[in-house]
């Protein structure tokens, strides 16, 4: 993927954009979703509020991408890292 010493949204962006999903409401405050991405492999994000009457789906499918993405700059941070030091 990347060529470069960096990670960019853009590439987080699309890793997400392409990837299948799956959600689940439970208890009608919290919602998960699963990504499966092109390559097979998943990241969970999550979005929850303490009180269901404050649930709102469309803000909870936005935390959850948050959360995911955040895992994905972690693990494209250390895919790039190995790629550089010529271990991947």
């Amino acid at each position: 993927m990347p060529t470069e010493n960096k990670i960019t949204q853009e590439q987080i962006d699309t890793l997400l954009d392409n990837a299948q999903t799956q959600e689940h409401v439970f208890w009608d405050k919290e919602l998960l979703v699963s990504y499966r991405l092109e390559s097979g492999f998943t990241v969970t994000g999550r979005g929850a509020c303490v009180d269901p009457a404050n649930f709102d789906l469309e803000i909870g499918r936005r935390v959850a991408r948050e959360d995911a993405a955040n895992q994905l700059w972690v693990l494209e941070g250390y895919r790039l890292q190995l790629s550089l030091a010529g271990t991947l």
